[in-house]
């Protein structure tokens, strides 16, 4: 498995994992850090719909930074995407000597087993998004 930051022609897989917009995810790809995880032989191809074809797209994270806390804004892909994933807002925050931290629904246990394995702690009740209760996770330097 490898990353890269996402372009806006990831948007639509990354639509399809999160059941969002096309438009909304290529809204995030100009507006946040967006790295995709991916499997595959990619050859760069400026014709084709996508830049890199022969690449399947296991997961991305998107994060930004605000009052220094990385906070990351979306995740979505396989376990094992968002493993190594995670890996890209924490070591930024290491790198800058800030906290990161993770939203993650109630009902996630895949995900909030990612958190723990990656560093993460539970810090209480976050907010709801559309009537779904959250979990704050965080990590300190």
């Amino acid at each position: 498995m490898e990353v890269r930051d996402a372009v806006e022609a990831d948007a639509e897989r990354m639509a399809e994992l999160t059941g969002s917009p096309t438009d909304v995810m290529r809204n995030l790809v100009h507006d946040r850090t967006v790295v995709v995880a991916y499997e595959g032989n990619p050859e760069t191809d400026p014709t084709a719909a996508h830049p890199r074809k022969g690449e399947e797209t296991l997961g991305f994270v998107s994060y930004d930074v605000q009052r220094q806390t990385v906070h990351v804004t979306q995740i979505e892909g396989t376990p094992e995407a968002c493993d190594r994933l995670l890996d890209e807002p924490v070591g930024f925050a290491a790198r800058e000597g800030m906290d990161a931290e993770l939203l993650v629904a109630v009902d996630d246990e895949e995900l909030r087993n990612v958190a723990k394995n990656a560093g993460f702690t539970n810090h209480g009740e976050g907010p709801r998004f559309e009537g779904v209760r959250t979990v704050r996770y965080r990590r300190e330097p």
